[in-house]
């Protein structure tokens, strides 16, 4: 194998929950790649990658999986050789044996398949992909992927039951919403049935399904409208996941262009917070779970059952609204520095820290000045 072969490509995002996943990258960019409040995709044209150069980059991938476990021996990972055998490669070629070899040490079981709209390669394609990736490493358990909500709506619940026969475990969908004003002010290039009829086609087809909330996205005259059309959507389909990715506009962004001319009024973390608790209250019959799993979510710690853990969930809820207004704005900059993750660890803080917290406070003032500033924080993590 050659230099110019030990190269396979790596696209930008994952899920959080996919950090210890191999990264197979089979598209490139995003189908529709005009959502307000993302620029991600923005200087990327869209492409499908060909089934033969996928089944390249899976090549590449066993060669340096054949590489790294040479350097495994009664159970335990030598990792100086690993980093020995990087110190001779190029950097690109040093990222991809560091991806594999991370991989292969937490246990080589899941795969996460990029960019950001998957299944816009045609379902057969895919099949053939997913056959040739278990047939090359036959340890995985788990392979899931990015899909769009209009895409997804078109394959069929039989399509979703042969990608599941073959090894396709999980779709992740940005919904962000399950209000249609709210989808087209944000311009995602979807709609509420389409939503739906996605989300009933994958879990048909017996493919787990993972969906996102943006609280706060519709701003503040359609919060209660975000909720509320989200919590229908989720009781719909009764999804696995209902992962929670609070909203934050960033500069760059249409969505952060039209708060600048007046044409959006941006949630705070206390309308962000209604939001979930409102979804909460209206989806109590949902098998599914509420995941909270990004530093910029303000209670990481609301997570649970929709069913089971409902009271759990809205009493971590209620114990935040329960604060002073000086307490909430000391836990918002505390969490938003990384500083603390629970309610409870506000009483841990020292006599310094908190005074410290409080000058900041006091600095960065209150109604629009301060959701600006939160908003400024929570960018950084985006």
């Amino acid at each position: 194998m050659s230099d110019k072969q030990k190269v396979f490509r790596i696209g930008p995002i994952r899920p959080p929950s996919e950090a210890d996943s191999l990264l197979l990258q089979v598209t490139e960019g995003c189908t529709w790649n005009k959502c307000r409040f993302c620029n991600l995709y923005r200087h990327t044209k869209f492409r499908a990658y060909t089934v033969d150069s996928i089944k390249e980059d899976i090549d590449i991938m066993d060669w340096y999986a054949s590489l790294i476990k040479k350097h495994r021996k009664t159970g335990q990972w030598d990792i100086a050789a690993i980093n020995a055998e990087m110190d001779h490669m190029s950097s690109e070629e040093a990222n991809c044996c560091y991806m594999i070899a991370n991989w292969l040490i937490s246990g080589g079981k899941n795969v996460f398949l990029q960019d950001g709209n998957t299944l816009a390669l045609s379902a057969g394609k895919l099949i053939e992909v997913l056959k040739y990736l278990r047939e090359i490493f036959p340890q995985i358990e788990r392979i899931t992927s990015y899909g769009r909500a209009e895409t997804l709506s078109k394959v069929s619940v039989e399509e979703y039951k042969e990608l599941k026969n073959v090894g396709l475990d999980r779709i992740h969908s940005g919904f962000e919403t399950g209000c249609d004003a709210v989808l087209e002010l944000i311009n995602k290039g979807t709609t509420v049935e389409q939503e739906i009829r996605a989300g009933k086609n994958i879990k048909g087809g017996g493919i787990e399904l993972s969906v996102y909330f943006m609280p706060g996205v519709g701003g503040k005259e359609l919060s209660v409208d975000n909720a509320m059309g989200t919590s229908h959507v989720v009781r719909e389909i009764d999804p696995d996941f209902v992962r929670i990715r609070t909203a934050a506009l960033k500069p760059g962004t249409e969505l952060y262009e039209l708060y600048q001319q007046g044409r959006f009024t941006m949630c705070s973390d206390d309308d962000k917070l209604n939001e979930i608790k409102l979804l909460i209250e209206n989806t109590k019959e949902c098998s599914g779970r509420l995941v909270s799993d990004h530093i910029i979510n303000l209670l990481q710690t609301v997570e649970g059952s929709l069913k089971d853990d409902r009271l759990k969930m809205l009493a971590t809820i209620d114990a935040y609204f329960s604060l002073p207004e000086k307490e909430r704005k000391i836990f918002q900059l505390a969490r938003r520095s990384g500083g603390v993750t629970s309610i409870e660890d506000l009483s841990r803080m020292t006599e310094q820290q908190r005074e410290k917290l409080e000058n900041i406070s006091m600095n960065y003032g209150s109604g629009r000045k301060w959701d600006e500033a939160m908003n400024e924080m929570i960018s950084r993590y985006i």
